[in-house]
């Protein structure tokens, strides 16, 4: 017992330290960030009704225009880029990257805190430039964008060096005497073509794993949330400037297609959030200079409750999972089965909830749920709704509307839950993004997972059952890319997990350590591992010329390393050391002539 005393007392005074040094405020600096031009007091001169023309998003325009979906309210406008410009942007990143690839993981930690900081401090602000922007509400901004991105930054603060550091890998048998690591070096400029549904963490998420890998970033960003963007992108600038970072390490840039493409041809990799048919256009460009592709290209996620679930909690966790910001979230769940035990229970649980749900513009009242952010979108949202009818489709509930502008009657959708589905319907095949619930039966574990697979698309899923075995074990059956158990969404959360999915949902992954690497040129090295005391070199017999028993050797020397059992192994090891002792035999004679 006397010897583990002093060891009992270190740990516990070392506990005591680092309890009080948690005690301690990190020393984080604050920045100051000019958001004048943002804030809707009520008394800007440009407050008046845009109206969009409708099919036109040409590069032709010159302008990127924007305005607030859910009131129609004019924001202003944004250049778009020509590919010279592009390439002059990624120029210029390219020359930052090289500075800061040379930075050390302190300095790169601290523009972290920084950012971290000031996210905390400045929620509402944050929360109020996406609403306007994209019409969500203000909770489902807190949700989408802060809490998102605030995990995105804590992963990275803990764990972000760790899975850059060189990692050691095993030798194998023939390689004993050596050393195998992987180095993760950066790529250079990583380019990001990233969506409008939350244009805060779309344009952080990418940016922080670029950045804290050794990266410059040139992120383009959606020409309908290119106001909120370059907002945001005032935040990095300021953090950037606060530790030192060389200018243009980090550009936003905005415009259309064109633009988009010219950032393709530009960067050392692309990363995608959108539609599988701009990622096969992004793909096809980028063959041109093969360089790596991340593609997160939405989904059709299936929600499966089985009988022995809690009714009213996974109504709940059901209705936020189709409803969050209204619909228009690419891990959203877009179809749901539900076992013929609990269907009407179940349906009659949703419906309750949904009717309770009231849209309008979310600055403007007290409203669950917001506008829908692109222009024309009610129109495919009501055509899937009616294709559905058509087919025998019930609608049971909807939500209802609070006050709407006249300019923005289109920009809503009301939330709609059907039942009597079926997989011949569009509804059940097209990703919707929007705020509409279609409920099928079920009949068996085997008849669910079959239906679930049933889908062009392969992002993700949630299964619910009140065994967790039961969940997990039909979970793994569907073919996608993340899986929640007894819950919705909580993968993304947990920002040490991959993000992405298969089939038309895309492939490659952003997020996690396998994101936090794909930034990077994995590079494998191999070192003498007793240097300078053991080197390799080339035996005798298969030394040039080659020996008349040189094929001998090498049979022997495979036997040896990867024989099934030991005497085997043993034999040719013999035969090894008789045929090198014949040569260093031979070879010491010659020298003596």
């Amino acid at each position: 017992m006397a010897f583990w005393w002093p060891i009992i007392v270190l740990a516990f005074a070392y506990a005591i330290c680092r309890f009080l040094l948690m005690l301690i405020p990190p020393n984080v600096p604050s920045i100051d960030v000019d958001a004048s031009d943002v804030l809707d007091d009520g008394n800007q001169a440009q407050d008046f009704i845009y109206i969009p023309p409708r099919g036109r998003t040409q590069q032709s325009d010159k302008k990127v225009q924007c305005y607030e979906p859910a009131t129609m309210k004019y924001l202003g406008y944004f250049p778009a880029l020509t590919p010279d410009e592009v390439e002059e942007r990624v120029a210029q990143a390219r020359k930052a990257q090289k500075i800061w690839a040379k930075s050390n993981f302190k300095q790169r930690r601290h523009f972290l805190r920084i950012l971290l900081k000031y996210i905390i401090e400045h929620q509402k602000l944050i929360c109020e430039v996406s609403s306007r922007d994209t019409g969500k509400t203000m909770v489902d901004a807190s949700l989408g964008e802060i809490m998102t991105t605030c995990e995105k930054i804590t992963w990275l603060l803990s764990e972000g060096e760790r899975w850059l550091k060189p990692e050691y890998r095993s030798c194998g048998r023939s390689m004993l005497h050596k050393i195998s690591k992987v180095e993760f070096h950066p790529l250079g400029v990583i380019g990001a073509i990233v969506s409008w549904n939350y244009p805060f963490h779309n344009i952080f998420n990418p940016m922080l794993a670029a950045v804290f890998s050794g990266n410059s970033v040139v992120i383009k960003v959606s020409e309908h949330a290119s106001w909120s963007g370059c907002f945001y992108f005032r935040i990095i600038q300021a953090a950037l400037a606060a530790v030192g970072a060389p200018e243009n390490l980090v550009e936003v840039i905005t415009g259309f297609s064109e633009t988009g493409e010219a950032l393709v041809s530009s960067v050392d990799k692309i990363i995608f959030v959108g539609s599988p048919g701009v990622g096969k256009m992004i793909m096809r460009n980028a063959s041109e200079t093969l360089i790596p592709v991340t593609l997160e290209l939405g989904g059709k996620d299936a929600f499966i409750v089985c009988e022995d679930v809690d009714i009213p909690h996974v109504a709940q966790v059901a209705v936020r999972a189709a409803l969050q910001s209204s619909g228009q979230n690419c891990a959203g769940a877009e179809r749901f089965y539900v076992h013929r035990d609990v269907y009407t229970s179940f349906v009659n649980q949703v419906a309750k909830i949904v009717k309770s749900v009231s849209a309008g513009p979310p600055l403007s009242g007290r409203y669950d749920m917001g506008a829908i952010c692109l222009q024309e979108h009610s129109e495919k949202l009501q055509y899937l709704v009616d294709d559905a009818i058509d087919k025998g489709a019930e609608i049971v509930a909807r939500g209802s509307f609070g006050p709407l502008g006249e300019g923005a009657v289109d920009q809503f959708f009301p939330p709609t839950v059907l039942i009597n589905v079926n997989h011949t319907m569009k509804l059940m095949q097209e990703e919707a993004f929007g705020p509409i619930m279609p409920i099928m039966k079920f009949n068996t574990d085997e008849e669910v997972v079959k239906l679930a697979n049933d889908s062009r698309y392969g992002l993700g899923c949630a299964v619910f059952s009140g065994r967790q075995r039961r969940a997990k074990e039909i979970a793994s059956q569907i073919h996608c890319g993340v899986a929640a158990v007894n819950d919705f969404a909580s993968t993304y959360m947990c920002q040490s997990l991959p993000f992405g999915g298969v089939k038309d949902s895309g492939f490659g992954r952003f997020a996690g350590v396998e994101g936090l690497r794909a930034c990077c040129l994995v590079k494998s090295v191999v070192e003498d591992r007793w240097w300078p005391y053991i080197k390799t070199k080339i035996p005798r017999p298969i030394q040039y010329p080659v020996a008349e028993n040189g094929f001998e050797f090498q049979v022997s020397l495979v036997e040896t390393l990867y024989g099934l059992n030991i005497w085997d192994r043993l034999r040719a090891l013999v035969n090894v050391l008789k045929i090198i002792s014949e040569h260093n035999s031979v070879a010491s004679s010659k020298r003596n002539d």
